[in-house]
């Protein structure tokens, strides 16, 4: 495997302090106009160490969202919206000075990833949407709203552990939330081995931050559509009928282009980043087969 440098860069944005990271060969020395960015959302940059070792004959960018990891926010917000990311894409994008790029960008990061090329499809030639997290364009919209709205509640009330479990059970349930969802049973923290304990934090950037303007994005489809970027909305073979998958198949019949099937599930890329395991070999296959298919 070819050996890669790595070099971390920071950006001022308007509200945050970004910082991403470069990788290259040794033989590449500037950046390469082959510049590939996997974007995550309120996964940070190292959960695409697995899935950039597979492209080491492109330059890959990737970076810490604002509110996450080494991206801290200078504005004292406590949420954060698709259209503040699409901006913070931006200016990344353009300060590495490549004509376009390709985008691979996964779960909220695949919602901001819509939302930057609503607003600047100039800056992307290719874009691999991979579950977009949108409540907005499911059939059962208003009871997912509802949905990832309590979630967003009970974690300010409750804290981390509550929270999360219902996050769990959200994200992992099959077929469309019927409209009596608040009668059903409230799963346990302790059933998936989180505290049950409130430790007073509200800082997460999940539960917190990106919970409602994530999930509440409506993408611009006229917007979509006029861009000059390559639209591609995938979804993982294992997803087939959760949150996540749905709206990416939504969107992809609304666009009309088809929805990518990739191998594993909505976390498929990792190779045991925060614990988790998908299928990274075959994914990069699948995406890098995507990424060199002429549209």
């Amino acid at each position: 495997m070819t050996e890669t440098q790595v070099e971390t860069r920071i950006l001022a944005a308007t509200g945050a302090t970004l910082r991403y990271d470069i990788r290259s060969s040794p033989t590449d020395g500037e950046t390469s106009e082959d510049v590939l960015f996997l974007i995550g959302s309120p996964m940070d940059a190292g959960g695409f160490a697995t899935l950039a070792s597979h492209f080491t004959d492109r330059t890959v960018v990737t970076y810490d969202p604002r509110g996450v990891g080494r991206s801290p926010r200078t504005d004292g917000s406590a949420e954060t919206t698709p259209e503040e990311h699409a901006d913070d894409l931006r200016r990344v994008i353009e300060a590495l000075g490549a004509r376009a790029v390709d985008v691979f960008a996964s779960s909220g990061g695949a919602v901001n990833a819509l939302a930057l090329v609503e607003r600047h499809g100039g800056l992307v030639r290719t874009l691999v949407a991979h579950e977009p997290p949108s409540a907005q364009v499911l059939p059962d919209r208003e009871a997912a709203l509802e949905v990832c709205a309590d979630i967003h509640a009970t974690y300010l009330r409750d804290g981390m552990g509550p929270a999360m479990a219902k996050f769990i059970a959200v994200t992992s349930r099959e077929g469309p939330f019927p409209a009596t969802w608040a009668n059903e049973p409230v799963p346990s923290p302790s059933d998936f081995g989180l505290p049950t304990e409130d430790d007073g934090s509200r800082d997460d950037p999940l539960l917190g931050q990106n919970m409602r303007g994530c999930t509440g994005y409506r993408p611009d489809f006229a917007a979509l559509r006029a861009a000059s970027t390559r639209i591609v909305i995938a979804a993982g073979r294992e997803s087939e009928g959760e949150f996540a998958a749905r709206a990416a198949s939504e969107i992809a019949a609304t666009l009309g282009t088809g929805l990518a099937v990739f191998p594993s599930h909505h976390g498929g890329f990792l190779g045991g980043e925060f614990g988790r395991h998908g299928a990274p070999e075959e994914f990069a296959k699948a995406l890098r087969h995507v990424l060199d298919t002429d549209g």
